[in-house]
């Protein structure tokens, strides 16, 4: 093999490497609620993890939650807990697993598992009003879980 050949291998593999590491939604080890293992092996971005959590067509976290620290995101939801202090209630993995799934840790939640793909009830396929497809996507990806983790985390008492 080449040299430059070996170099391209090289850096094919470096790039993959993230995604090979990333723990697929069916094999998240929850133990009591709690997911105490990254699911990509990638510290979590907080700025991106505020930025999920704001966004209405990926976590959209504060339709539901109120947090202080972000004041200038209109129409802040009252209908679950604030998330202020949220990491001084709960540690790291705690976090991971309410966000991947709350239902693991509060089971008559009704926020949405964000790292599931099976056993839903029904979901429908947008507007159709069809069943949605088998294989779903998780609400967010392995390394968007972590970001929100990583954001939640900076919300200390």
């Amino acid at each position: 093999m080449t040299r430059q050949a070996l170099l391209a291998t090289a850096v094919l593999l470096a790039a993959a490497s993230p995604v090979l590491s990333e723990t697929a939604p069916a094999d998240v080890a929850f133990v009591d609620g709690a997911v105490a293992q990254s699911l990509t092996g990638t510290p979590g971005d907080a700025a991106n993890g505020a930025k999920i959590m704001t966004s209405r067509p990926q976590g959209n976290c504060v339709a539901c939650h109120q947090i202080a620290a972000m004041p200038d995101v209109p129409f802040q939801g009252t209908i679950a807990p604030p998330l202020d202090g949220v990491a001084s209630r709960y540690e790291e993995a705690q976090l991971r697993g309410i966000v991947a799934n709350a239902k693991m840790t509060f089971e008559g939640s009704f926020m949405p598992a964000f790292y599931k793909t099976t056993g839903f009830t029904r979901p429908g396929d947008a507007y159709t009003g069809k069943a949605a497809p088998e294989n779903l996507p998780p609400i967010l990806e392995a390394q968007q879980i972590e970001d929100v983790v990583a954001y939640l985390l900076t919300l200390k008492e």
